[in-house]
């Protein structure tokens, strides 16, 4: 098991680094503006050029799925000096926006190095020594944020139960019986934004992190989805790129169709993208000289 793991993994490796140079870069457009960009269809998207990105079957670490929905993701960046933004879209037949036993959501992950300048790490969610920065947006986070949390009978509405722990208990007794919640496990709590920051170095290693600085909103239309997920390019994040208007790194993508039963490994990935950060606005019209 052990060899044919190790074989799987220099294969990966071996894809990544030939197609790494055949893959268009992606650059990041500065635009004017400030603060968080967050939507989907705002105009300023059109002055980035579009990237297709080829997705790939996990198959090198189980659990896997080797026939993954979303074969290609389409996506544009752009920047204002201070904040950095993906727009991703792909088709998606699907809206999976509602966690409910054995259904899952949609997702699609960011991922960028932790030093923008140093050795790049393994697209595969980094490696000992060289942490990745990943920003997972969920639907089923989004949904909650806009319609409200779920109940137990608006998930499962066939549930009953004669009494809850927290009903006979005090708070500090009723936690054992609150599952994850009562673990203090942090996406099980209320969630301000619909982006997971989170942190990894290798498989096995995802980690959310304490501070939150991600931002994200996405649209389902027409069978497909366009999800924008940002962060600042400079902040006190110790676990985040400090990404700076000329900076040259690289990007990668992941992607979940709830629909086709893809969670957690069981997804589609892309090796590194170049990243290109772009120093100056672009204009959107040739400047008429002022008159004498």
């Amino acid at each position: 098991m052990r060899a044919r793991l190790s074989a799987a993994v220099l294969s990966a490796l071996a894809f990544w680094a030939s197609g790494a140079e055949a893959q268009a870069p992606l650059t990041a457009v500065r635009v004017p503006g400030a603060g968080p960009i967050v939507e989907p269809t705002a105009s300023v998207w059109k002055q980035s050029r579009p990237v297709k990105v080829a997705m790939l079957p996990q198959t090198v670490t189980p659990p896997q799925k080797p026939d993954t929905a979303i074969k290609e993701l389409t996506v544009r960046a752009i920047h204002n000096g201070g904040w950095v933004a993906f727009l991703i879209e792909w088709k998606d037949p699907t809206l999976s926006n509602r966690i409910v036993l054995d259904n899952f959501g949609d997702q699609v992950a960011v991922q960028l190095p932790l030093d923008p300048k140093g050795a790049v790490p393994s697209p595969m969610m980094g490696n000992a020594g060289g942490r990745v920065n990943i920003m997972q947006w969920r639907a089923a986070f989004q949904n909650d944020i806009e319609v409200g949390p779920p109940t137990v009978q608006g998930l499962y509405p066939n549930a009953w139960a004669d009494v809850y722990p927290d009903e006979l208990m005090s708070a500090a007794d009723a936690r054992p019986y609150t599952g994850a919640l009562g673990l203090e496990n942090p996406i099980s709590r209320g969630v301000a934004t619909a982006v997971l920051d989170q942190m990894a170095e290798g498989w096995g290693s995802m980690t959310v992190k304490p501070d939150q600085h991600a931002l994200g909103r996405g649209t389902w239309r027409d069978g497909v989805w366009r999800v924008v997920i940002t962060r600042p390019m400079v902040s006190d994040d110790v676990n985040a790129p400090r990404l700076l208007p000329g900076d040259r790194t690289v990007a990668g993508f992941a992607v979940w169709e709830g629909g086709n039963r893809e969670v957690g490994a069981r997804k589609a990935w892309a090796p590194w993208v170049p990243l290109v950060l772009g120093r100056s606005p672009r204009r959107t019209a040739r400047q008429k000289p002022s008159s004498p």
